[in-house]
């Protein structure tokens, strides 16, 4: 069973018909036709590994300091997170499962109390709070302050937003609220400004969008009101002045940043949750965006993130399916659009989210990508078949 976090109830998944046309050339011995866009096959199913009940994010992070990547995932069945140490060659140790807060929903990382490990902060959409764990030498976590919240938080971000050195939070909240905390560097966070915008705020995302050097936030509206990404930008001093929306597909899960054509601009990354789509926006470099771009994934995307898998300097995108249980990969043709149709593999039930990870290996360092499996209460790792990744810029050169 798919245990669904966003309380919306599902939908019949459809799919979106693309009709190829090819163009025929007359010539002297007759017509040709163009061959149909065959989507290279750069990666291959792995090995999955069991987590809590029901997971909603896993985040790569080396939380031991042994230069590998291990893996954390938010657990909203069974209230935990789960710790999975890496072995560096795409392998990963038998999880270690904590008790958190109720049904923790999503995370942030940061370095809260200053020592050099890293900490985690949760939304806990069940206790309507927000949970700090403090990270320590041997990878695991101890339990730091809690702050209640008004109501239901559903993501988290967190980033520098007032320029004192100490990482800052925003979560966003089911009631149509954005909640800021104020960080005091001593893993202690004040409660900051508190926003009411927008419906059923679903995520939200930071980074200095006009290079002001001030940190701006971008919200996706899931509601059936909005249908919307509002950009936030920033004050400097952990406020954001009103927004402006850009008009998305249907019910946007998730927004993210990239650099779509290679213009080291930030752009957006945003998946829709119906109609089985996502919407790219080509940004200005002043915090403005141009119309959005709509394209098709295969059916129910629920999560999605931008990076160069072929090589070939162009920003493509890797989106998991959670009705049609698979994982897509478009490659980018380097101006927001993406050949048609994308390479699909199959995962395990449900794939909630996604992330990306380094694998070291005797021949070379590649990438390769984990699906949080909702529905099989798992992690899924794909390796890459050989391709070295290029990671593009995605912001303006100091």
């Amino acid at each position: 069973m798919i245990r669904r976090a966003d309380g919306h109830n599902r939908r019949r998944p459809w799919n979106l018909v693309v009709m190829a046309t090819s163009l025929s050339l007359l010539v002297a011995s007759g017509c040709t036709k163009q061959d149909p866009y065959t989507p290279p096959d750069l990666f291959y199913y792995f090995a999955s590994y069991k987590v809590g009940k029901n997971p909603t994010t896993v985040t790569p992070i080396d939380v031991n300091q042994d230069g590998l990547t291990d893996l954390l995932t938010t657990n909203i069945g069974s209230d935990t997170l789960s710790i999975l140490l890496g072995n560096g060659d795409g392998t990963f140790r038998d999880q270690i499962q904590l008790s958190t807060c109720k049904e923790p929903r999503s995370l942030a990382l940061g370095m809260f109390n200053r020592d050099p490990y890293p900490d985690v902060v949760l939304a806990c959409s069940g206790g309507d709070e927000v949970a700090v764990l403090f990270g320590r030498a041997d990878g695991k976590f101890e339990e730091g302050p809690r702050y209640p919240v008004h109501r239901t938080p559903i993501a988290i971000a967190s980033d520098d937003l007032n320029g004192d050195q100490a990482p800052d939070l925003v979560v966003a909240l089911r009631n149509d609220k954005i909640k800021v905390f104020l960080g005091t560097g001593t893993g202690e966070f004040t409660h900051g400004a508190q926003y009411e915008y927008g419906d059923t705020p679903t995520s939200v995302a930071l980074a200095d969008l006009n290079g002001d050097g001030k940190i701006d936030l971008a919200v996706t509206n899931g509601g059936p009101m909005s249908n919307a990404v509002s950009i936030w930008m920033g004050n400097g001093d952990g406020t954001f002045r009103p927004p402006t929306d850009y008009r998305t597909g249907k019910r946007p899960l998730g927004v993210s940043f990239a650099d779509f054509n290679r213009d080291r601009i930030h752009d957006l990354f945003v998946i829709n949750g119906q109609q089985d789509s996502f919407t790219t926006f080509l940004g200005n470099g002043n915090g403005t965006f141009q119309p959005g771009l709509d394209s098709g994934a295969d059916a129910g995307p629920n999560f999605g993130l931008a990076r160069d898998f072929n090589g070939d300097r162009r920003t493509d995108v890797a989106i998991v399916n959670i009705q049609s249980s698979d994982l897509s990969i478009l490659f980018g043709r380097g101006d927001g659009t993406f050949e048609y149709p994308p390479r699909n593999y199959r995962t395990k039930p449900g794939p909630f989210a996604l992330a990306t990870f380094r694998v070291t290996t005797k021949e070379a360092e590649e990438p390769g990508l984990v699906t949080a499996d909702n529905g099989n209460g798992s992690v899924s790792i794909f390796l890459h078949r050989g391709l070295k990744a290029v990671s593009a810029p995605v912001a303006p050169p100091p």
